[in-house]
């Protein structure tokens, strides 16, 4: 995976915000399969921001990696989103609980 120079800085800022670092690892392979297809260019492995024709972009993995924790802090977690089904009603409330599923799976995968 391209995360993979990134792992050490996402457990750093998911400890930054008080979560789980496997939430990051997990919404990353069932958005882009780890960031192997993500839109060219975007440094965006968690389809945050991308729906329709929007694409959001980021200059580094770095910078995705400090937005999406942060966006998942204030706008899931700190409302009391904390499980992949609570997350999934708003991070992709068109899921018909796939989403959740394999996010959870991911997250398994980590704990193995």
């Amino acid at each position: 995976s391209p995360l993979y120079d990134s792992a050490e800085y996402m457990v750093a800022k998911a400890d930054e915000y008080n979560f789980h670092y496997g939430l990051l690892f997990a919404i990353s392979m069932q958005e882009s399969r780890g960031c192997i297809a993500i839109p060219p260019g975007s440094h965006n492995c968690w389809g945050y921001g991308i729906y329709g024709d929007k694409v959001t972009t980021f200059d580094s993995y770095e910078e995705a990696i400090d937005v999406v924790s942060a966006g998942l802090y204030n706008n899931y977690i700190q409302k009391g989103l904390t499980t992949p089904e609570a997350i999934m009603k708003k991070y992709t409330p068109s899921s018909n609980g796939s989403w959740a599923y394999a996010v959870n799976f991911f997250f398994d995968k980590l704990e193995e």
